[in-house]
């Protein structure tokens, strides 16, 4: 008798040891981290992808460009010139009558192709780059004035075709929404120094 509640008591120990133990174990699995404290979980120990330098450097380094933008100097435009001949032998050197425009490409920079019509046209295409200062008139009111400076090329059209370095600098004073005043120095290195100053005024658009 004695040996049978012997086995009987022995059994229920290790029943109820196992019970502790185990249900001891699984409450501590179970138990959230503390705040403050450093997370074990398997999901916080897995490093996070990180974007590699090249690729991040790639996107500091992107510009936008958006053709007919507002730059620093002012709104996109097309319009119309005099041109006073400086000095060569082309139409840039000879007073006439040029076509002009301004295209934003980004806030700073702009290219401003340009025509200069005389028996034999002389295509101007500069990209420059546009400032913005700020001065005030005699009433106190703000006045922009934006000069440029830039370079590139001057195409001659005439029997004798020539290309040549163009450089280029001038000043855009915005009148109001719609019109913008423009005057600046055309220099094209052709068969000779082609100079001409040209004064005019565009219409302003946005966008192409």
């Amino acid at each position: 008798m004695n040996n049978i509640w012997s086995q009987r008591f022995s059994a229920l120990l290790i029943c109820s040891t196992v019970t502790i133990f185990g249900g001891g174990l699984s409450a501590q699995a179970q138990t959230p981290p503390t705040p403050g404290k450093t997370s074990t979980t398997a999901v916080d120990l897995i490093p996070q992808p990180t974007k590699p330098a090249a690729e991040t450097a790639a996107e500091v380094a992107q510009v936008d460009i958006n053709p007919g933008r507002t730059t620093r100097s002012g709104s996109s435009y097309i319009g119309v010139a005099g041109n006073i001949g400086l000095g060569g032998d082309s139409a840039l050197s000879e007073g006439g009558f040029m076509i002009i425009s301004k295209i934003g490409l980004t806030r700073s920079i702009s290219v401003r192709p340009s025509v200069a019509i005389e028996d034999d046209p002389v295509v101007l295409v500069p990209l420059t780059y546009d400032f913005n200062l700020r001065s005030a008139d005699a009433l106190d009111e703000d006045l922009a004035v934006a000069p440029y400076v830039g370079a590139g090329v001057a195409i001659e059209t005439s029997g004798d075709a020539d290309v040549g370095l163009l450089v280029t600098g001038g000043v855009d004073v915005p009148l109001n929404s719609n019109f913008t005043a423009t005057a600046g120095v055309n220099a094209a290195f052709l068969d000779q120094t082609d100079v001409g100053l040209m004064i005019g005024v565009g219409y302003n658009f946005t966008g192409l």
